[in-house]
């Protein structure tokens, strides 16, 4: 497939995804809860990649794998978001945003383009690896390829123990109060983002053996800037460290993304001083 007709797919697929959001966006007003595009983020995201499936008829394993584990991370992390957030009312970030906006019909309008427009763009060019890499490439899976299931396994393991393990830790009555600081959670204080940013970037290893691979080099990079710096860790541990009074105590022990041992991550800080 030539480069413009590759344009051609994945411009479609970002009309499709914009068409989606519109439909999302809708449906958000009838409820008065923007929070449900949390839920929608991992089909959002897989949206693209089943849409070039269907347009490459699946032509390598390289298209099957790319568009199986994708949707396999959109289901486990819908259903995870949708479990945690259905039934509490709109998540106190959008909650905010409607209220700086004055009224429910100033929010709509705004949230169509800087909530759902925007979020759906982010969520096109983040799945850039799913819908790049089923181009091109047709023969068997090589070593890169190899390399990124495996990355990409490792990071669906963090997401799904750490989660896992927040959620009991949560249902136990006798942690109300308490700050989780137990399994995956003594190795990084994210282990749901470290995971999500190994899922993307196993992704666009397995792409980057296809054609046109090497356009979707930055999404991992971006996806990870926003789970660090953005929406994600940084976000939440400013509402963490005014909730637990012990978090200061936990950031000092605890690596802040990538996984380590306490005992290291002390030795590295002494190295540093």
């Amino acid at each position: 497939m030539p480069l413009s007709d590759l344009l051609i797919v994945i411009a479609g697929n970002l009309a499709l995804l914009w068409a989606a959001m519109v439909v999302l966006w809708i449906v958000s007003i009838r409820m008065k809860d923007a929070s449900i595009i949390d839920i929608f983020w991992g089909p959002a995201c897989a949206l693209g990649a089943a849409a070039t499936l269907l347009r490459t008829n699946g032509a390598s394993p390289r298209d099957a794998v790319l568009t199986f584990l994708v949707c396999l991370w959109a289901a486990r992390l819908s259903i995870h978001l949708a479990r945690r957030n259905l039934g509490h009312g709109e998540y106190y970030r959008y909650a905010r945003m409607r209220q700086s906006r004055g009224s429910d019909t100033a929010f709509a309008r705004w949230s169509l383009i800087w909530v759902f427009g925007l979020q759906g763009l982010i969520a096109w060019f983040i799945s850039l690896p799913v819908q790049v890499g089923q181009i091109g490439g047709e023969g068997a899976l090589g070593p890169l390829a190899l390399l990124g299931i495996a990355v990409f396994a490792v990071g669906l393991a963090f997401e799904t123990v750490g989660d896992a393990q927040l959620r009991r830790f949560k249902a136990d009555p006798r942690n109300k109060g308490r700050l989780m600081t137990r399994g995956l959670w003594s190795l990084t204080r994210h282990p749901n983002y470290f995971g999500d940013a190994m899922v993307w970037t196993g992704l666009t290893l397995v792409a980057l053996e296809g054609s046109f691979g090497f356009l979707s080099i930055l999404s991992p990079f971006v996806m990870t800037h926003f789970l660090v710096n953005i929406s994600g860790k940084a976000l939440l541990e400013r509402g963490m460290e005014k909730k637990y009074p012990e978090y200061a105590a936990y950031k000092q022990s605890t690596s802040g993304f990538f996984p380590l041992p306490s005992s290291l991550l002390a030795r590295l800080r002494r190295s540093q001083e």
